[in-house]
C-alpha cells in the first residue's frame, strides 16, 4: 500500500504470497446487466463475493482480510480472484481511502460492510473509518522523535520526485528495516469516515466514493486501486505505452486516457480511466519484506464531496 507519511509515497507494502482461497459457496454469479435501482433492504454481512466468469472474481471483507505483514490491521478494498486465488499480495484493493492533513495521513482500521440487491446488479458498501496513523517503531518502542520523522519524509520526498535516485533511496529505507525498526498502524481519534459503494454488474464495477463526513482539516484525499505485482506485470495505455515488471515505475503520473495492468500470460486484469477532477497515478514496487503492490490510484481534490470511477475487469 502506497507509503503516504506525510504523503510519504514509498508503499506500507511488505512480500506477501497471495492467498489460496476457493471461490465456494459465497460466491455469486453474475447475470446480465440491469438498470440500477434504489438500493433496499441492505444486508450486513462478514465478507461477499462475485464470480465475474469461470475463472475471475472479486472479494470484499468487513475487517482487514486478508492479513498482509505490514498492513495486516488495515483494511481493504476488493480482492481480485483468479482461479481461486486471491491476487492481492500487499496491496490495498480496489476502491481504498487514504487521507492527509497537515500533519498527518489517516488509513482505516475500522470498517462495516453491507450488501444489496439492486436488479441484477450487486451492490456493497464499505464504510471505512479514518482512524490509523503510521509510527515507526524498533521492537516495542514508538519513534516520535520529529528529526527521525523527519528523515523519513525526506527519503521519501526524493523518492517521488527524482526517478535516478529511487533504488538508492530505496536502499537506505532498508537500512533501518535491518535495524529492527518497523512501521506500525496505531489507533487514533478518527478525522471523519468515507463511505465507498461498489456497484459490479459483469466486468464492470462502478465505484463511488462519499467524503461528506470527513473533517474540514483534510488537505488531499487518495482512492487506491492495488492488488500484487507477481501476477499483473504488465501495464499498458491508450498512449500507446507498454511496460513490464520493474518499468512501470514507482508512482508516475498518467497522461492517456485510459491505463490498465494486466497479467502479461493470461491477460486478466483491471482498466480505469483519467477522470476530471483527480491525477492518476500508475506503480509497481517490490522489495523484499517491505514492498509488494502494484496500481493504479487516484489523487483527488480535497473540496469534492464525492468522487466516482469506473473499474472494467478485463479477461472475463
Amino acid at each position: 500500500m502506497l507509503v503516504i507519511q506525510n504523503l510519504e509515497i514509498l508503499k506500507y507494502h511488505t512480500s506477501s504470497k497471495p492467498v489460496k482461497e476457493h471461490m465456494g459457496d459465497s460466491l455469486v454469479r453474475m447475470r446480465t446487466r440491469q438498470p440500477l435501482e434504489p438500493e433496499a433492504n441492505p444486508i450486513v454481512c462478514d465478507s461477499f463475493a462475485v464470480r465475474i466468469s469461470e475463472r475471475l472474481g472479486l472479494r470484499i471483507y468487513s475487517d482487514a482480510r486478508p492479513n498482509s505483514l505490514k498492513i495486516a490491521n488495515l483494511q481493504k478494498g476488493l480482492v481480485f480472484i483468479y482461479d481461486g486465488v486471491e491476487r492481492l499480495a500487499e496491496g490495498t484493493g480496489f476502491g481504498f481511502p487514504v487521507v492527509m492533513t497537515a500533519s498527518e495521513t489517516y488509513f482505516s482500521g475500522t470498517a462495516s460492510l453491507q450488501r444489496f440487491r439492486s436488479g441484477d446488479t450487486f451492490v456493497v458498501r464499505k464504510v471505512f473509518t479514518m482512524d490509523r496513523l503510521a509510527r515507526n517503531a524498533v521492537r516495542n518502542v514508538r519513534l516520535e522523535n520529529r528529526k527521525v520523522r523527519m528523515l523519513f519524509n525526506v527519503l521519501s520526498s526524493i523518492y517521488q520526485k527524482h526517478r535516478q535516485f529511487r533504488y538508492l533511496t530505496l536502499m537506505l529505507k532498508n537500512i533501518p528495516l535491518r535495524m529492527g525498526v518497523r512501521t506500525d498502524f496505531v489507533k487514533a481519534s478518527p478525522v471523519g469516515i468515507v463511505t465507498v459503494t461498489f456497484r459490479i454488474s459483469r466486468e464492470r464495477v462502478l465505484v463511488k466514493a462519499d467524503f461528506r463526513l470527513l473533517e474540514d482539516v483534510v488537505t488531499s484525499i487518495f482512492m487506491l486501486n492495488e492488488q500484487g505485482p507477481e501476477f499483473f506485470n504488465k501495464y499498458e495505455d491508450s498512449n500507446g505505452t507498454v511496460l513490464f515488471g520493474g518499468q512501470i515505475g514507482a508512482w508516475d503520473s498518467v497522461n492517456a486516457e485510459w491505463a490498465c495492468v494486466t497479467n502479461a500470460g493470461n491477460g486478466a486484469g483491471f482498466q480505469v480511466r483519467n477522470e476530471s477532477g483527480s491525477i492518476l497515478r500508475r506503480g509497481r514496487e517490490t522489495q523484499r519484506n517491505t514492498l509488494d503492490w502494484v496500481g493504479l490510484d487516484y489523487e483527488i481534490d480535497p473540496k469534492r464531496k464525492s468522487f466516482e470511477y469506473e473499474i472494467k475487469i478485463l479477461g472475463a
